[in-house]
């Protein structure tokens, strides 16, 4: 099951770059990414309904809930889009891969959890496959103010996911399923980027062609309805320092995807890169030797003697 929802997650989440690139035109960015939570909350709460599972959050957990969709589903997308106007898309990708490690930090010091060494050398070896695989976008790229300000803006997108991330984990143990907490966090989310929308006069419009609603369903059912019930689920199953090395994984399906839409060429130092990110997924999701267990006879004294 974990690796059926880590390869979705990847495949899903992967494709998805492309689909946000061609949303960006003439309809506002605060109000593309709330139509598409939007529908993908009325989508959930459509499957809630049918199945008999809808509830209302209360107390606390309600309170986590529009936390989470002000991180996950507002705040962080915010981020990038606007990140991308002064940084190339690989830049934002190498920044938000860095999720694997502020997950890391970030349940050690909220949750108390150890880090295991492994995971971090793992993220650490795919964060470096990351930078080989845009390494001449990096190169090419002057640090001047405006690189300063994505960069600023892609780590706060990046540190929002991460917070999002542990607040679905908080309410994973709580006993509430990502199905129901995420209907109600993407309804948080787009509510609060309509809000913001109308009080700064942004016109609302709607793209009606074809290549801007065919990506707003996209993202809005594969990319936000499955992706992000398939990855919290993973970070309730997997806890959120393993989950998140989804993060390191789907940039490179992103790159392939860009091979036939955009004439990406895969140089040397990419496909080192890519085997860097390979090798780092393997150490993260390596399990420990277990430890040799002893006889029966060892274990307890005198058991041999038994009939």
């Amino acid at each position: 099951m974990n690796a059926l929802l880590y390869l979705s997650t990847v495949l899903i989440w992967g494709t998805t770059w492309i689909a946000l690139k061609w949303q960006l035109g003439e309809v506002p960015i605060p109000l593309s990414i709330a139509y598409r939570f939007g529908l993908a909350a009325a989508v959930l709460f459509a499957v809630l309904a049918i199945s008999g599972r809808l509830t209302v959050p209360r107390g606390a957990a309600a309170k986590l809930i529009a936390a989470q969709g002000l991180c996950l589903f507002c705040f962080n997308f915010l981020c990038f889009y606007h990140a991308s106007r002064y940084i190339p898309s690989g830049l934002v990708a190498v920044v938000f891969s860095t999720a694997t490690l502020w997950n890391a930090f970030n349940a050690r010091v909220f949750l108390k959890r150890h880090i295991a060494p492994q995971v971090l050398a793992g993220g650490t070896l795919g964060l470096a496959g990351i930078i080989a695989l845009f390494w001449t976008q990096l190169a090419g790229h002057a640090a001047d103010a405006g690189t300063l300000t994505g960069l600023g803006l892609a780590l706060a997108g990046t540190l929002c996911f991460s917070i999002g991330n542990l607040l679905s984990s908080k309410l994973q143990g709580l006993g509430l399923a990502p199905l129901q907490t995420n209907a109600w966090a993407m309804l948080a989310g787009a509510a609060v980027l309509v809000a913001g929308s109308a009080f700064a006069g942004l016109p609302f419009t709607i793209d009606t062609a074809t290549r801007y609603l065919g990506a707003l369903l996209y993202l809005a059912i594969p990319g936000s309805v499955i992706g992000f019930t398939a990855y919290l689920m993973l970070v309730g199953r997997l806890g959120p320092e393993r989950a998140a090395y989804c993060t390191v994984l789907f940039p490179v399906v992103a790159l392939n995807v860009s091979v036939w839409f955009e004439g990406y060429q895969w140089t040397p130092p990419a496909l080192a890169g890519l085997a860097l990110v390979m090798a780092g997924n393997v150490l993260v999701f390596r399990q420990k030797p277990a430890a040799p267990r002893l006889s029966a006879a060892r274990a307890e004294p005198g058991a041999a003697c038994r009939p």
